[in-house]
């Protein structure tokens, strides 16, 4: 295990792996449950769906791990499913069969854009502000996915202010709660036992964290225990979604080929700068893809570095999931909490996937970890992951323009990818009226391009 990780080259053992592992699993156990929840409002078979989310998570993160050796889990992104739900199937009215379609050839593009270097392109392509730039902005997202798991804050809004009646809202008003919801009260409690923690230097604090919160919500009527005598531990069927993709009808209809395509393009787009935003906000902030790994990236032919690989491990996972009967299968943001925890190989990520698989037959027990008990994780690491931004010259204002996008925009609007593209975007801008136009990577002028074409593409569906 030693040998085939390289544990000590990389500064850790399998103590810190293994705690590493349970962390980022228990951080990111939600989109068990979320994800068969949301897909199944398409029609999909819950059951199915969750069987799928399952096995396509232990595979694309099994192979992260053994072939990248690296501490990054996958499972079915949050957004991408939502894009699968509410924009595909219950808006654009395509079933979840041709949906699953979509996602499955999404997955081929991003096996073909990362053995022809394209993917290794853009990211040489992305300047050092915004790199860590990226890093700052994942961090302040990671830490607004903790606030909002643990009912920190409210939302006001007026029915006066609504778009979509019932569902979008111009204007909402954020507040800090007054502390009466039992979530969040326990979710304090957890983040100032985390804090303690992490000052005190006790080693697997985020993972103590969330333990001693899910032990005390028990206390407050947060943490549900099940009743173990009635519970049923087997497993579902995976055959209602299994294979089920329907290429053919996708395209049956001429009249909607260019709206399959720009669909499948949106869905590649966001896949791959989730997974970019992903690896370079948290691998190099950690010093996974350290100076050497970088000098194979940029300068090796194949795919020797671990990033190389990483990208690789990644794209077979889409199109793996699609085949189960899932959404888009990408890297998880939420895997900094585990290298926040100090895992550093592909053991930690081996452990995940061990985890999701246990998880077919433990479901009700995994069930019982509450949002309350992660939250303060999130919290913390998005505070670590902070540390990045110091790198960026904020006295220059050229440079601070299309940073600050990038760091704000991706809590803002909830989305890694948003976040990258205002980036692209401004720094295009900048640089065309600073009269160094020249200067630009002629990749970051056609990404940025593309951007622009994707929304305004979503603006007219």
């Amino acid at each position: 295990m030693e040998k085939f990780f390289k544990l000590k080259e990389n500064g850790t053992d399998v103590k810190t792996e293994l705690s590493a592992g349970l962390t980022t699993f228990l951080t990111m156990a939600y989109i068990l449950f979320v994800n068969p929840s949301m897909l199944s409002l398409t029609g999909m078979d819950k059951g199915s769906v969750f069987v799928a989310t399952i096995l396509a998570s232990a595979i694309g993160t099994l192979v992260m791990g053994l072939v990248a050796n690296v501490p990054f889990a996958q499972a079915p992104g949050m957004g991408l499913n939502a894009l699968f739900t509410f924009t595909v199937v219950l808006g654009l009215g395509f079933t979840w069969q041709q949906a699953l379609a979509m996602v499955f050839i999404c997955g081929i593009i991003n096996i073909i854009i990362t053995t022809t270097k394209l993917r290794k392109m853009i990211i040489q392509a992305i300047p050092v502000s915004l790199q860590y730039a990226i890093s700052g902005g994942i961090g302040l997202f990671i830490a607004y996915l903790g606030l909002k798991s643990a009912h920190f804050i409210n939302f006001t809004v007026e029915s006066a202010n609504a778009i979509a009646e019932g569902a979008v809202y111009f204007d909402a008003v954020p507040s800090l709660t007054v502390f009466k919801d039992p979530v969040a009260v326990l979710a304090l409690i957890g983040l100032i036992i985390t804090i303690i923690l992490m000052l005190l230097n006790v080693k697997g604090s985020i993972l103590i964290g969330i333990i001693l919160t899910t032990i005390i919500g028990i206390f407050n009527g947060v943490t549900q225990v099940p009743d173990f005598s009635s519970i049923n531990f087997g497993v579902p069927s995976l055959s209602p979604t299994f294979f089920k993709l329907d290429i053919a009808g996708l395209f049956s209809d001429p009249s909607k080929i260019f709206l399959v395509l720009t669909t499948i393009f949106s869905f590649s787009l966001s896949d791959t700068f989730d997974t970019i935003g992903t690896f370079l906000g948290t691998g190099r902030k950690a010093g996974i893809f350290d100076a050497e790994d970088e000098k194979l990236f940029n300068e090796g032919a194949g795919s020797k570095s671990r990033l190389d690989k990483a990208l690789f491990a990644d794209a077979i996972a889409t199109s793996t999931g699609a085949l189960l009967g899932t959404s888009n299968t990408t890297t998880y943001v939420e895997s900094a909490a585990g290298i926040g925890q100090g895992g550093r190989t592909g053991l930690t990520s081996v452990t995940v996937a061990v985890l999701f698989l246990l998880s077919l037959f433990l479901s009700p027990i995994i069930g019982m970890v509450p949002g309350a008990a992660t939250a303060p994780a999130l919290i913390v690491v998005g505070v670590l992951m902070m540390d990045s931004i110091k790198n960026i010259e904020w006295g220059e204002f050229e440079v601070a323009v299309p940073a600050f996008l990038v760091v704000t925009f991706m809590p803002f609007t909830f989305s890694i990818t948003n976040g990258i593209a205002a980036g692209f975007i401004g720094y295009c801008i900048v640089k065309i009226f600073k009269k160094e136009a020249k200067d630009v990577h002629p990749i970051m002028y056609i990404v940025t391009l593309l951007f622009l074409l994707n929304s305004f593409i979503q603006a007219l569906s």
